[in-house]
């Protein structure tokens, strides 16, 4: 099995500061070893109701601004600000990817021309989204199945059957909570969706919101070729993702993790290894041969 692909999934962690962006790009790909970094992208006055936009945030300690809309303003980059993220990571030597959740955040990133981009559970059902990617990105598109119906997943697997983009679809298994308790991620779905659709996407993957990483090497032997985590600098910052995203450290031990889990899913190519060789001759020279 080839080693997975480990996205450290920015989102909005950089607190709205592309100084603290660029630093954890360089983290993700000097220490922490990962293969890919994902910001967000939204057009929220596309996104909100004016009611939506002008009311105050549901949780005001996370808050960047006086309204929900505000908050939102605060900690979105520019087009421009993602070409730069998008050099520097560049220059660091790791991957550049965003999640869009409007058609004109579709428009924007595209533009850009990156290898991938995701599609986030929430805006699965977005079909002109899905559409405006379809008939001009020509990159990877990834997608999120997390609040989705078996029946949603059919009809969007045969939406890219029919726009002929199925074999660039990277779907991940995905259960959407922050976070998400151990009984609730159901990694068996990863076994459901292999079985169903393996032989009619690019790829399936893996996209987390649990404590910890015993999960994610477990999705690795599972089959998952992507594993996607929040990431941050400091769980303990305001905002509403640190809490359930991995520090650096554990960024670091999943990517270690994964990797080895990747290497080890193997068949012996012989029935006695060349390690093993030697303690044979040793602890079985004894041993009376069966006939």
């Amino acid at each position: 099995m080839k080693a997975p692909k480990v996205i450290a999934e920015i989102g909005c962690n950089h607190k709205g500061d592309m100084q603290i962006a660029r630093e954890m790009i360089e983290v993700a790909a000097s220490y922490c070893k990962a293969d890919i970094v994902k910001f967000q992208k939204r057009c929220n006055r596309e996104l909100l109701t004016p009611e939506e936009y002008n009311a105050p945030h549901p949780n005001p300690a996370n808050s960047y601004g006086d309204t929900y809309g505000a908050h939102r303003e605060f900690l979105e980059f520019t087009v421009d600000q993602h070409r730069q993220l998008q050099q520097w990571c560049r220059e660091c030597g790791i991957e550049y990817s965003t999640s869009v959740w409007d058609v004109t955040s579709a428009r924007e990133i595209t533009s850009l021309h990156p290898s991938l981009i995701k599609v986030p559970s929430a805006c699965n059902l977005n079909k002109k989204m899905l559409e405006y990617l379809c008939d001009n990105f020509e990159g990877e598109i990834h997608l999120s199945f997390g609040m989705t119906t078996q029946a949603e997943e059919e009809q969007i697997v045969s939406f890219f059957e029919q726009k002929g983009r199925n074999h660039d679809l990277v779907i991940y298994d995905c259960t959407s909570g922050y976070p998400v308790p151990f009984e609730d991620v159901c990694l068996l779905e990863l076994t459901r969706l292999r079985n169903t659709f393996a032989h009619r996407v690019k790829a399936i993957g893996f996209s987390g919101h649990h404590k910890g990483i015993a999960v994610d090497a477990a999705a690795v032997a599972l089959g998952a070729e992507f594993v996607e985590r929040h990431y941050t600098l400091d769980r303990t910052w305001k905002g509403t993702d640190h809490a359930a995203s991995l520090e650096p450290d554990g960024v670091r031990k999943l990517v270690r993790d994964c990797r080895a889990v990747a290497q080890a899913l193997t068949y012996k190519p012989k029935q006695v290894l060349d390690i093993e060789e030697v303690q044979r001759n040793k602890l079985k020279r004894n041993q009376v041969k069966w006939n």
